[in-house]
C-alpha cells in the first residue's frame, strides 16, 4: 500500500479577452467561462517517506516558468518531504484555456504577451492541489488496469494517416481505418480504499479540441468532461471519504483527433459548430469516462498491484544540438538535432482540427522557402564562416521540412521579423510579433524554449515515463520500447509515456513522419532527428534509474538561462486588443 491522496484546484484565471493558447489564433479569445478549470493533484508516499507528485492542469501546455514556479512554492510549503525529481507537472492540452504563461515569446504572442497574474494563479492552484493531496494522504491500494476502446467508439482518429503508414512498423491501412491508427488502449491507475475505487488517474492520446477556435469561453474540452464525469461517478458510489478526483493525461495524441478523419471528414466537422461543439466535447469525454470506470470495475477483473519503491530521474537537454545513437536513426553516423524551425506544413495548420494559413499562400511559402534554400546553399563560400556553418548545420538537420520561420535569428523566409513585408491587416498575430521586434522586445528573447527536461519516474513495478512535447502513436512507442529494455531485469515490469510534462516543445515524430511534413512533422522544431535523440537521452536516463542512487552521475544542474528582464517587461501585461 502506498500513502496515497488526491485534492483538486480551481485555477481561477478569470475571462477578459484574452487569446486562448493551443491554437494561435489572434481572435480566439476569452469572453466567458463554460466549465471551471482546475489544477488536479495525486500524492503518493512510500514506505521510506519518498513521494511521487504528478499534477495535472486544465490547460493547453506547461511552461518552465510555471514548472520552476511551483517547485519553489512546493520547496517552501514541504521542504525536504518534497523532491523536484519526482514531481511531474502536466495538462490535458485543452485548446479552450488561458495563455501568456510562458516567459518564451512565440506561443504568447496571440495572448498577447506574458501575463504574470496567469502564472501566479497557475502555480497558486497547483501549490494548493499538491499540498491538499499531501494532506488527504492515506493508506491505499494502487492498481494498473486497463481498457480498450471497441472498433466502433467514437473517440479518436489519426489525423495524419499517411505519415503514419511511412512507419516499418505500422500495419496497412485505408483512410477508412484511421480509428486504428493509434493506441486505443486506455490505461488506469486506480486508487483503491475499503476494495472499492476512489480515484484514478487515465492515459489515452487524444487531442483536446473537441472545441474549435471559433468559441469564446473557457473549457476543459474532452478531458475536462471525462474527468467530471468520473468524479461525478465515484461520488455517487461512496468510494472514498476525501473529495473525488479524477486526473485524465495525455499519452500519445501528436497525430491523434477526437474528431472523425475519413472521406468526408471536413464536411462532417463543419456540421458541429456552436453549442453543438459543447455537447460533442461532452460525448468524447463521458466516453472516456466510461472506459475509465469499465477499467477499474470489478466485472472487467482486477488488474496488477503496483507496490515498491519511489523513485526518479530528470534532466535536462539543450535540444539545438543534441546526436542520436545510430542504432535508433537507422544507422545514420552523424543524426544530430538543430537549431529551432518551423515548417510551412505547421502555419498551415491541420485540415480538420485547425486550418491555419489559406492553401494557396501556403503554396507559395513553400516555393519561396525552397528558392531561399537553393540561393543560400549555393552562396554558402561567400558568407563569413560562422553563417555559412549556421545554414549549413541548420539545413542539414531540418531538410526537408519547408523553413517558414527560423527562431534563433528570428527570420521569416529569410527575412527579419520586423521587416515583413504584409500588411498588419492582412495577418494580427504577425503584426504584433512585429510591433514586439521593433520595440526590442524580442532582441535576445527565446522565442521557444530549447532547454527542455525528460523525466522517468518510478512508482514500484511501473516506470512512467515524463516528456515534454506532442509525441506520435509511433514516436511515443519507440520512446517507450527503448526505456523497457534499459529497466529489463531492474523490477520494473511496466512502462507507460505521459505527454505534454514539464515545459513545451511542439511535436515529435518518427524521421519516417518527418520526412512526409504533415502538420506534425512541420511543428518538429529541433529536426528529423529528434527522436532518436530522446530515445539516446532517455536510454541514458533509465540506466541511471537502474543503478542505486549514490552510483548516479548525471546532470542535475543545468537549467534554461533567464530570459532577459528588460525585454520580458516590454512583453508583460499588454492591453487586450
Amino acid at each position: 500500500m502506498y500513502q496515497l491522496g488526491w485534492a483538486k484546484a480551481d485555477i481561477g484565471i478569470e475571462p477578459a479577452g484574452r487569446a486562448m493558447c493551443g491554437y494561435g489564433m489572434w481572435d480566439h479569445r476569452a469572453r466567458g467561462q463554460q466549465t471551471p478549470l482546475y489544477a488536479r493533484a495525486w500524492w503518493v508516499g512510500g514506505a521510506d517517506g519518498r513521494a511521487a507528485i504528478i499534477c495535472v492542469l486544465d490547460m493547453a501546455m506547461v511552461t518552465h516558468s510555471m514548472r520552476a514556479g511551483v517547485v519553489d512554492a512546493l520547496t517552501a510549503e514541504l521542504g525536504d518531504d518534497f523532491n523536484p525529481e519526482t514531481f511531474v507537472l502536466a495538462c490535458t492540452h485543452s485548446h479552450s484555456t488561458p495563455g501568456g504563461c510562458g516567459h518564451e515569446a512565440m506561443y504568447n504572442i496571440v495572448t498577447p504577451g506574458f501575463v504574470p497574474e496567469h502564472l501566479e494563479a497557475v502555480v497558486r492552484a497547483c501549490a494548493t492541489a499538491v499540498t491538499g493531496a499531501k494532506a488527504a494522504a492515506a493508506p491505499t491500494e494502487l492498481t494498473l488496469d486497463a481498457s480498450e476502446f471497441a472498433p466502433n467508439d467514437d473517440v479518436a482518429w489519426n489525423r495524419s494517416l499517411g505519415s503514419y503508414l511511412a512507419n516499418p512498423e505500422a500495419m496497412p491501412l485505408t483512410e477508412t481505418e484511421t480509428h486504428l491508427a493509434l493506441d486505443r488502449t486506455m490505461s488506469v491507475l486506480t486508487a483503491r480504499r475499503g476494495g472499492k475505487p476512489a480515484s484514478l488517474l487515465s492515459l489515452f492520446g487524444v487531442h483536446c479540441t473537441s472545441l474549435g477556435n471559433s468559441l469564446e469561453r473557457h473549457d476543459g474540452d474532452n478531458k475536462g468532461y471525462a474527468a467530471a464525469y468520473v468524479e461525478q461517478a465515484l461520488a455517487s458510489d461512496g468510494g472514498g471519504e476525501d473529495e473525488s478526483v479524477a486526473i485524465f493525461a495525455q499519452a500519445t495524441a501528436g497525430d491523434v483527433s477526437p474528431h472523425f478523419h475519413g472521406p468526408g471528414d471536413v464536411a462532417r466537422r463543419n456540421r458541429i459548430s456552436g453549442e453543438a461543439e459543447y455537447v460533442e466535447a461532452r460525448r468524447n469525454g463521458d466516453l472516456q469516462g466510461e472506459t475509465a470506470l469499465a477499467a477499474t470495475s470489478s466485472t472487467h477483473g482486477r488488474g496488477s498491484d503496483v507496490d515498491g519503491p519511489i523513485d526518479g530521474v530528470m534532466t535536462y537537454l539543450d535540444l539545438t544540438e543534441q546526436t542520436a545513437d545510430p542504432r535508433f536513426v537507422d544507422g545514420h553516423p552523424n543524426a544530430r538535432t538543430g537549431e529551432p524551425c518551423h515548417g510551412v506544413a505547421f502555419f498551415a495548420g491541420t485540415r480538420v482540427d485547425g486550418p491555419g494559413m489559406p492553401k494557396a499562400i501556403a503554396v507559395a511559402a513553400r516555393a519561396q522557402s525552397k528558392l531561399l534554400r537553393r540561393r543560400r546553399l549555393r552562396g554558402l563560400a561567400k558568407l563569413p564562416v560562422e553563417e555559412a556553418e549556421r545554414l549549413r548545420r541548420m539545413y542539414e538537420a531540418q531538410d526537408p521540412k519547408d523553413i517558414l520561420m527560423e527562431a534563433k535569428p528570428k527570420l521569416q523566409l529569410g527575412t527579419p521579423i520586423d521587416r515583413v513585408r504584409l500588411p498588419d491587416w492582412a495577418d494580427p498575430s504577425l503584426a504584433e510579433m512585429k510591433r514586439q521586434a521593433r520595440i526590442g522586445a524580442l532582441k535576445t528573447s527565446s522565442m521557444v524554449p530549447t532547454v527542455l527536461p525528460i523525466q522517468i519516474v518510478r512508482i514500484g513495478q511501473l516506470a512512467l515515463i515524463c516528456c515534454p512535447g506532442e509525441f506520435t502513436t509511433v514516436a511515443g512507442r519507440r520512446v517507450v520500447e527503448t526505456v523497457r529494455a534499459a529497466l529489463d531485469g531492474h523490477g520494473v515490469t511496466e512502462v507507460l509515456i505521459m505527454t505534454y510534462c514539464n515545459d513545451y516543445m511542439g511535436y515529435v515524430t518518427t524521421h519516417q513522419e518527418y520526412e512526409q511534413q504533415a502538420y506534425e512533422g512541420g511543428h518538429t522544431i529541433f529536426g528529423r532527428w529528434t527522436l532518436g535523440a530522446f530515445q539516446t537521452q532517455f536510454e541514458k536516463l533509465a540506466q541511471q534509474l537502474a543503478m542505486p542512487s549514490d552510483d548516479r552521475d548525471y546532470d542535475r544542474d543545468t537549467r534554461p538561462a533567464p530570459q532577459p528582464a528588460d525585454e520580458l517587461a516590454l512583453r508583460s501585461n499588454l492591453p487586450v486588443p
